[in-house]
């Protein structure tokens, strides 16, 4: 199952090739299908890497010495890696309970750093910076080229 996680620049490049789980991921589910039956695959796809930025915006907030960059990782895991979760709280939400290494990463997407005092400033709480990041797309980079991410 494709999956997209939230994480922050520190975490993918310096902490270790495996990301931990158990954590909570974004995917295509059936409840994020209901709720927009009149997307397709690369829509359903669209909001959930969205919804995992949004994760990511919160991993910062608490970690307020990481690049300010929201990060999202999308991997392919094997379906019993992946729950569903009691109250989602959004309907892409699902924990993945297995550990995700190198070989599962597909892409990355990553701010570019001139969002980095947007990023800042809503992962602060600043709505206008929240709102001026919902119309940022994230680059895309291929897992091998996470070591040349800028982090700034």
């Amino acid at each position: 199952m494709r999956v997209y996680l939230p994480v922050t620049l520190a975490e993918l490049q310096h902490v270790s090739p495996v990301l931990l789980a158990p954590r909570v991921a974004h995917g295509v589910t059936p409840a994020l299908r209901a709720l927009w039956p009149d997307e397709d695959d690369e829509g359903w796809e669209y909001a959930a890497q969205a919804a995992a930025a949004d994760g990511s915006l919160l991993l910062l907030a608490g970690t307020p010495d990481a690049p300010s960059l929201r990060v999202v990782v999308a991997a392919d895991v094997p379906e019993a890696c992946v729950r569903g979760l009691d109250d989602p709280p959004v309907p892409s939400a699902v924990e993945v309970v297995c550990g995700v290494d190198l070989s599962q990463m597909v892409s990355v997407h990553v701010d570019e750093p001139a969002a980095a005092a947007d990023v800042a400033a809503a992962a602060g709480g600043d709505e206008a910076a929240i709102e001026r990041l919902e119309e940022r797309d994230l680059l895309w980079y291929d897992v091998t080229e996470i070591a040349q991410i800028p982090a700034r």
